[in-house]
């Protein structure tokens, strides 16, 4: 993918973040979760996806948990009624970069469904718990639980 660009229209702490990823991934990796409404350090990455329109690539950082070799992030955007930008991009090209912490990878991500979304969403609800919150905000939106497994 060729140089990264911040969605539009995100506060000014997520840019921020995305800057110190690009300049310092190692710090970067934790985030204080205060910003977003929670407590404590959290480990977070840098997803890096090909916008469906534009076609640039777009990075955003994104708490995750690991799941096996894979790792798991929550399409939320705050409880917002639509999708946000960065899984509507993987939705028309699951092929994404990643960046955690000071290891790159190339990933494939797919929308976990049935068993494995209701255990993973309950395995990142307990890191970060407004996402409960958020999927009430959501107005009937199913907030999608993302796995994005390396591509080897």
């Amino acid at each position: 993918m060729s140089e990264q660009k911040a969605p539009s229209g995100l506060p000014k702490w997520i840019f921020d973040h995305i800057e110190l990823y690009k300049r310092d991934p190692e710090k970067a990796h934790l985030w204080d979760s205060s910003l977003g409404g929670s407590k404590g350090m959290l480990t977070t990455l840098l997803l890096t996806t090909k916008g469906r329109k534009s076609g640039n690539d777009i990075s955003i950082p994104l708490i995750y948990s690991p799941h096996g070799s894979s790792f798991v992030v929550i399409a939320s955007k705050g409880g917002a009624p639509d999708h946000p930008a960065w899984y509507k991009n993987l939705l028309a090209n699951p092929e994404c970069d990643l960046q955690v912490s000071t290891k790159a990878y190339k990933a494939r991500a797919r929308t976990a469904q049935g068993e494995e979304r209701a255990k993973l969403w309950k395995q990142l609800q307990a890191l970060y718990p407004p996402y409960d919150d958020y999927q009430k905000a959501a107005k009937g939106r199913e907030i999608p639980v993302v796995v994005l497994d390396p591509i080897k």
